[in-house]
């Protein structure tokens, strides 16, 4: 966020020398760009929460490989004192300042959280599946989380949901699916963990909830109706679009994911839309699902694209990708393919002509209605 905040002190400091706006009011505004700029991440506070993540799948390996060697005592009480020894130290390193390395020891002792867990169940071998143990590690980490008010701890919780969606999906953590069951009840998690990552500050977490609910809604898609599902999702991602380009606003003070809701709109319509023309390879739907989905595509970009570099990369992608399966369906016939291209070039053609046409039009209207 360094490049807005600096581009933001250009525009003050523009509109100060214009005489747009006066000494006292730039005054406040450059004030309140310094008080909500996101600081950057340090090259050491980068280094500490990666040392994290390594010491926490060092734990968890060291606890899978079931140390016979250590006395059953011995090895829970080793993970007590590093998940005492986790909290409490990075408490002290946070009231001292030090807010990345305090995150970093918060981190290692929710791993040993879950390996505690893990342990104590091997050892005692207590009823229960893996699944379980994820949404009580996942449950432990949510409420530290809130209590902490901690914003790592909840992309943790959010990332220990996800893996205990994927675990319910196969069956076990294996590449391959043998079996698909979405459970209905990861919305309501995700629900809640949205409301955690509102108290706790955590964008992050947020972004990656979203994630995850595209994920969640393509699974079930893929389980139960494709079709069906996958309009739907498409539907519902394109009115979630549309608001959030027109009302952005309004939009990105509900969910505050600095104005990337439409971003993670596309990427769910895209989502929907490809799971559709994989559903209808072999129909006469096909060409009709590639078109919406091309102009899908393009209406993103016109309507979004200007205020997001990230979107009308996405798009971009989307649009290759797009091309590719087009041509993977129809290579069978090299005529075929290029008549489906010449339609969709005309249809875009079209839509741009009067997509531009309306712009001037109400940019016509716009500065007539300014004029005094």
């Amino acid at each position: 966020m360094a490049g807005y905040s600096t581009r933001v002190r250009r525009d003050i400091a523009r509109w100060l020398d214009k005489g747009l706006i006066d000494a006292a009011l730039a005054e406040r505004l450059a004030s309140d760009v310094d008080e909500n700029e996101r600081r950057s991440l340090s090259f050491g506070a980068v280094l500490s929460m990666m040392a994290a993540l390594l010491f926490a799948a060092a734990i968890l390996i060291f606890v899978a490989a079931n140390w016979e060697a250590i006395p059953r005592l011995g090895r829970v009480a080793g993970l007590f004192v590093l998940i005492l020894g986790g909290y409490v130290g990075g408490a002290l390193a946070k009231a001292r300042g030090h807010g990345f390395i305090g995150e970093a020891l918060w981190i290692v002792a929710v791993a040993a959280f879950g390996g505690a867990i893990a342990l104590i169940g091997q050892m005692y071998h207590l009823a229960g599946s893996e699944a379980s143990a994820l949404v009580t590690w996942g449950a432990g980490t949510a409420l530290a989380a809130l209590a902490l008010r901690s914003g790592p701890l909840t992309v943790a919780a959010v990332g220990i949901a996800d893996a205990w969606l994927v675990l319910s999906l196969t069956g076990s953590f294996d590449i391959f699916f043998r079996s698909i069951h979405v459970p209905s009840a990861f919305v309501a998690a995700l629900l809640v963990l949205f409301g955690l990552s509102l108290w706790t500050r955590s964008q992050p977490a947020r972004h990656l909830i979203l994630l995850s609910l595209i994920f969640y809604g393509a699974a079930l898609a893929v389980d139960r109706d494709a079709a069906g599902l996958s309009t739907l999702m498409a539907a519902v991602c394109a009115g979630v679009f549309a608001v959030a380009v027109l009302a952005p606003g309004p939009v990105d003070r509900m969910v505050q994911v600095g104005g990337r809701l439409p971003l993670h709109a596309l990427i769910g319509f895209l989502t929907a839309m490809a799971i559709i023309q994989i559903e209808l390879v072999n129909g006469p739907g096909f060409a009709v699902a590639a078109a919406v989905t091309l102009a899908g595509i393009a209406l993103a970009i016109v309507f979004g694209g200007r205020v997001s570099r990230g979107l009308r990369w996405l798009a971009y992608i989307g649009f290759a990708f797009e091309l590719c399966l087009i041509y993977a369906v129809t290579m069978e016939t090299m005529l075929g393919t290029a008549g489906f291209f010449l339609a969709a070039a005309v249809t875009l053609a079209i839509l741009a002509f009067i997509i531009v046409r309306v712009e001037k039009h109400m940019k016509r209207s716009s500065a007539e209605g300014a004029a005094p």
